[in-house]
Order: C-alpha cells, then sequence, then structure tokens
C-alpha cells in the first residue's frame, strides 16, 4: 500500500470531506435528523485542523456514517451519500479511503440524477479534480474511472500493488 506524507494526507482528507459534503444533503433531505453522516465530516476537519489521532473517535465516525447508509437502504443516492462521508473520515486511518468518498459521491449523484446522470457525474468528476493541488491530481484522478458500460456509467476505482 502506497504511503503518504502526512501533509498528503490531510490534503486528501480534506478533498475527500468536500465530495462527501457536496452530496451530504442528498442523506439529509430524506433522513434530517440523523447526524451521524455530517458528525463523521465535523470530525475530520478536525483532525485536519488539529492533528489528533484517536482511533476510537475516527472509526466510531466512520461505523457511524455507514450504519445510516445502511438504514438509508431503498435510497440508494442516500445510501452513497452517507458511505462518502464514512469513507471520508476514514482517511485520517488509511489515506486511501479518500478514493472511497470521491467514488461514493459520484454514485450519489447518479443516483440522484437518473435523467441526466452522465452528465452530472463527469461535471462532479470535474469538480473533484479541480479541488486537487495540480501536484498529484493525475495520480488521484487516475485511479477513479468513470466508463460507459452497458448498465450506463460504470465508476470503479483502479486498484494495484502501488494502491
Amino acid at each position: 500500500m502506497k504511503k503518504y506524507s502526512l501533509e498528503n494526507q490531510k490534503i486528501l482528507a480534506t478533498w475527500a470531506a468536500d465530495c462527501a459534503e457536496q452530496v451530504l444533503p442528498l442523506f439529509e433531505s430524506v433522513h434530517p435528523d440523523d447526524k451521524r453522516p455530517r458528525q463523521a465530516m465535523e470530525t475530520i476537519r478536525q483532525w485536519v485542523k488539529d492533528g489528533v489521532f484517536k482511533m476510537s473517535v475516527i472509526r466510531g465516525a466512520s461505523l457511524a456514517a455507514h450504519a445510516a447508509a445502511r438504514e438509508a437502504k431503498g435510497i440508494d443516492a442516500a445510501v452513497w451519500a452517507a458511505r462518502a462521508a464514512g469513507q471520508a473520515v476514514a482517511t485520517a486511518h488509511v489515506t486511501q479511503h479518500a478514493y472511497g468518498a470521491a467514488y461514493y459521491a459520484l454514485k450519489a449523484i447518479g443516483a440522484a440524477n437518473q435523467a441526466s446522470a452522465e452528465k452530472k457525474i463527469k461535471a462532479a468528476y470535474a469538480w473533484q479534480a479541480k479541488r486537487l493541488p495540480a501536484r498529484i491530481r493525475s495520480e488521484i484522478m487516475g485511479r477513479i474511472i468513470v466508463e460507459k458500460s452497458k448498465r450506463g456509467l460504470a465508476i470503479k476505482i483502479k486498484k494495484g500493488d502501488d494502491f
């Protein structure tokens, strides 16, 4: 697994939180009283700010956001949005979770905009790319694959030995 510097890990954690927060309203509009995904965003933003890492806090926030996703079953956009939050906060533990936040955010956008999914996903992908520093943009975005498939647009994370 690739090791990232703490500086790049914090950059990617901020980016992951930005990606997740972009779609968080898709969850909150359906479950306005469930604050778990939003609390995950607060947790990762606090970690980026102060660098204080407590595994129980990070893991708890991630698991809580993923539990919220399971409870949103049946409303795909809400499920993917909560999963994006769970992945974003987990970036404090393992940097590669940032990819999951971006991936689930794109899935949430596609689920919320089925009639214009391709256009919306491509726009969101471009938005995600612009939020990364140029020095790491191609490395990060090169692993997030958006391609046409028989069933529409497929979103994947390209993994490998150096992931």
